[in-house]
């Protein structure tokens, strides 16, 4: 196999987990959350587009991620710093990414021959990410209707998301450098 060659890998993911890490702080109202996510959406913008023209062969696929990331992290910024109308900004990262899910979708997770790669654990790590997003989305809505344990319901599924991206952050280093070669020696 192959050693990933993508650009700015952990510093992208330290900045999502410093993403999650500011919106909790906002839902906490702790002080200074409103810096951590602006600096946040900023560093993703800045480092993606920095790893997207680094890029030598470039699909649509690319592209579509680049628009996507491009609108998402204008809309953060100017949510943050209360602009009232970013609503062009939530419809184009909503349509971007319906795109680049009909393009590539599942196939994100799966290797060149097109097999899943991932183990037991793996899976479960994945399964409890797609749980921390429906409880983040349950959260925000019962926040919305101002039902109990709307802030709980939301701090659980960033807390869940935030375990699941720091354990990714931490665990690339590990994959990198394990020998991917498991031949036995010859004489």
């Amino acid at each position: 196999m192959s050693k990933s060659n993508k650009t700015l890998k952990t510093p992208l993911r330290i900045s999502l987990a410093c993403l999650v890490v500011g919106m909790l702080t906002r839902i906490i109202n702790w002080p200074y959350s409103g810096g951590i996510i602006l600096v946040s959406f900023l560093a993703i913008g800045i480092l993606y587009a920095i790893r997207f023209a680094k890029k030598k062969e470039k699909k649509p696929v690319d592209y579509i991620k680049m628009i996507l990331v491009l609108f998402w992290t204008t809309n953060g910024l100017l949510r943050i710093m209360d602009f009232p109308y970013t609503i062009l900004f939530q419809i184009g990262t909503a349509i971007s990414f319906i795109v680049w899910f009909a393009m590539e979708g599942t196939a994100y997770f799966m290797d060149n021959d097109k097999k899943s790669t991932n183990t037991l654990i793996e899976i479960g790590w994945n399964f409890a990410m797609v749980i921390g997003v429906l409880v983040i989305i349950a959260g925000g809505l019962m926040h919305l209707l101002k039902w109990d344990y709307s802030i709980p319901t939301l701090t659980t599924g960033l807390t869940i998301v935030t375990a699941y991206i720091l354990k990714d952050i931490f665990n690339s280093t590990k994959k990198e450098n394990k020998d991917n070669n498991n031949e036995e020696y010859q004489l």
